[in-house]
């Protein structure tokens, strides 16, 4: 691992501490809703910002990663950690299924195979409701914090952990060790590989790069982190339900990457920002406004929306790509 990696690693870990030792339950809560999308983005990222595919079912893959977590929370001998991996497997593996049949398919033609997949997945639970819980879902049950984390962490901090605080560090590590890993990757060969296909599939080909199955492996990794993500979503919702996971999810997550700037980490993490932020943001300024609950909540995917055109007009490479160039132009003036 480069040292300048390990470094931001640990600084970004640091700030993690800082921020949710200071933070209130409710923005705990939110800061726990941007981790697990931040983890889903960074999936998203390296799939289409690295690799070129276009995904539009990443919400469905999801969806397996809460399913499966709800269903091994029942095991109550198994920690939690050991579950979200587990989960993320599980979801890894359906994703190599889903890559593998996916691999001969480009562009439109593969947005519309994850398209059908983001349909057809959240239908699943109704066709076997006594297993999956049907319309209303399977409940979540956080499993309780280790006696030992507890104590050590009173002993750090003077403060008891909760479990909503528990939760919160658990993603935000979960997103350091994903963006690491993912960091990684990019770097290396499979990076290189990743952006050879995507540049120029044709001459990758002629390189001696095998497109299908690098193809397949980028999938993989985006399903894993898809798998990740919805293990931490069901838990901070403490329910895995079909409605969480309709067609909307995987399109914000595919607005987030946009947002944020296609192939880039940092872009991911704030576009999964702006995800969490922005509507309760536009929400409350609307009701100080006076307009109605309705109104106010209805004028936050406006918003949204306006913002997303904005970002694209004004900084087509994200607002990550935005910010490198705009230091780019301060240091070369």
């Amino acid at each position: 691992m480069p040292r300048r990696t390990l470094l931001i690693a640990l600084a970004a870990l640091v700030v993690v501490v800082l921020v949710l030792e200071t933070s209130g339950p409710f923005l705990t809560s939110q800061l726990t809703t941007m981790a697990y999308f931040a983890i889903a983005a960074a999936g998203l990222t390296v799939l289409t910002g690295l690799n070129g595919q276009l995904s539009l079912g990443h919400g469905a893959l999801m969806a397996v990663g809460a399913y499966s977590t709800a269903l091994l929370l029942k095991s109550e001998f198994l920690p939690l950690p050991v579950i979200l991996v587990l989960a993320m497997v599980i979801t890894l593996a359906v994703g190599a299924l889903v890559g593998v049949a996916a691999a001969r398919l480009h562009g439109p033609y593969l947005a519309g195979a994850t398209l059908a997949l983001a349909v057809a997945v959240p239908g699943i639970p109704l066709f076997f409701g006594e297993a999956l819980g049907g319309e209303q879902g399977l409940p979540v049950r956080m499993p309780e914090i280790p006696g030992w984390l507890a104590d050590a962490a009173y002993f750090v901090t003077g403060q008891e952990l909760t479990s909503i605080r528990y939760l919160a560090y658990l993603s935000w590590l979960a997103v350091i060790i994903v963006f690491v890993l993912l960091a990684n990757l990019s770097r290396g060969r499979v990076g290189r590989d990743w952006r050879a296909v995507r540049d120029e599939d044709v001459a990758a080909e002629l390189a001696g790069i095998d497109l299908g199955r690098t193809r397949v492996r980028a999938f993989v990794v985006s399903s894993g982190c898809a798998g990740l993500a919805g293990a931490l979503m069901a838990l901070s919702a403490r329910l895995a339900a079909p409605s969480g996971f309709a067609l909307t999810l995987s399109l914000l997550l595919v607005s987030a990457v946009v947002l944020g700037g296609l192939g880039s980490l940092t872009g991911a993490l704030a576009g999964a920002a702006l995800l969490t932020f922005l509507p309760p943001l536009v929400t409350g300024a609307g009701t100080d406004l006076g307009l109605s609950d309705v109104q106010a909540a209805h004028l936050a995917p406006l918003i949204y929306g306006l913002v997303t055109v904005l970002i694209v007009l004004l900084a087509p490479a994200g607002l990550a790509g935005g910010l490198r160039k705009l230091i780019h132009r301060r240091r070369t003036s």
